[in-house]
C-alpha cells in the first residue's frame, strides 16, 4: 500500500469524525484505500463518476455512502444497489455491513466491468448484475439509488423490487424529495430522513414498504 493510499484513509477517517461518525477500523480502512485506488486508476480512462479528485471522492462518495451504511435497519439482510455506477453506495454498503448481501446493478458494461474487478480486488461476496436492474424479478430486503438518468422512472422501478416491509433507501436533495416520494406512491411510509455532513441540502430518505 502506498503513503499515498495510507494518507487518504486517514483523512477518510479525519472526515467521519468532522462529521461526528466514527471512524473506520484499519482493516475497513485499508480496503477503501484500495478502492480509492482503483476508482482513481480506472477514472482515468473510463468515466466512472463526475467527481474525479480524491478529496471530491473521500468528502463525497465515501463519506455520504458510510452514513448510508450505518442508517440501514439492522434486520436487512439482501440489498439491491440500482444504477450502481462506480459502486456507490453499494461497494460501501458490502463493506460495512457484511452480513447484507449486496447486488449491484449496473447495464452499461465499461462501469459493469471495474464493478466485477472491484468485487474481485477487495475480495467482497458481492454479485454484480450487469443489466438493467428492471430485468431483476426476485424482492430484496431494501433497494437503494441516486441520481441515476429519469431519476423519477427509477424510484418507481426499484419500489417495485422492494419486498412488503422492505426499505427504499433514497440520496437525494431537500428539494427533490417530495417528488422522488410521490414517484414511489402511496405504498411507502416515509418516517426517516438523514441529512449527509458538510451539506444543507443533500439527504438520505429511508421509506418502507407498507402496501
Amino acid at each position: 500500500m502506498s503513503d499515498e493510499a495510507k494518507s487518504a484513509g486517514l483523512r477518510l477517517n479525519a472526515l467521519l469524525v468532522e462529521a461526528g461518525s466514527e471512524p473506520l477500523d484499519s482493516v475497513l480502512t485499508q480496503q477503501f484505500e484500495e478502492y480509492l485506488s482503483l476508482i482513481l486508476r480506472w477514472n482515468a480512462r473510463v468515466n466512472l463518476t463526475a467527481i474525479r479528485d480524491e478529496e471530491g471522492i473521500l468528502s463525497r462518495h465515501f463519506v455520504e455512502s458510510i452514513a448510508c451504511a450505518r442508517a440501514l435497519p439492522a434486520d436487512i439482510r439482501t440489498l439491491l444497489d440500482f444504477g450502481s455506477g462506480a459502486g456507490f453506495p453499494g461497494i460501501p454498503i458490502a463493506l460495512c455491513r457484511q452480513e447484507i448481501a449486496v447486488t449491484l446493478a449496473e447495464s452499461q458494461g465499461k462501469k459493469a466491468a471495474f464493478l466485477n474487478e472491484a468485487v474481485r480486488v477487495l475480495k467482497i461476496p458481492v454479485k454484480v448484475h450487469a443489466q438493467r436492474a428492471e430485468l431483476l424479478t426476485v424482492p430484496f430486503d431494501c433497494v437503494t439509488l441516486r441520481a441515476v438518468d429519469r431519476m423519477e422512472l427509477a424510484v418507481q422501478s426499484a419500489g417495485r423490487l422492494v419486498r412488503p416491509g422492505g426499505w427504499l433507501e433514497l440520496m437525494t436533495t431537500e428539494n427533490e424529495l417530495p417528488r422522488m416520494q410521490a414517484a414511489a406512491g402511496e405504498e411507502f411510509s416515509w418516517n426517516r430522513t438523514v441529512k449527509f455532513p458538510g451539506s444543507e441540502e443533500r439527504l438520505l430518505a429511508l421509506g418502507e414498504r407498507v402496501g
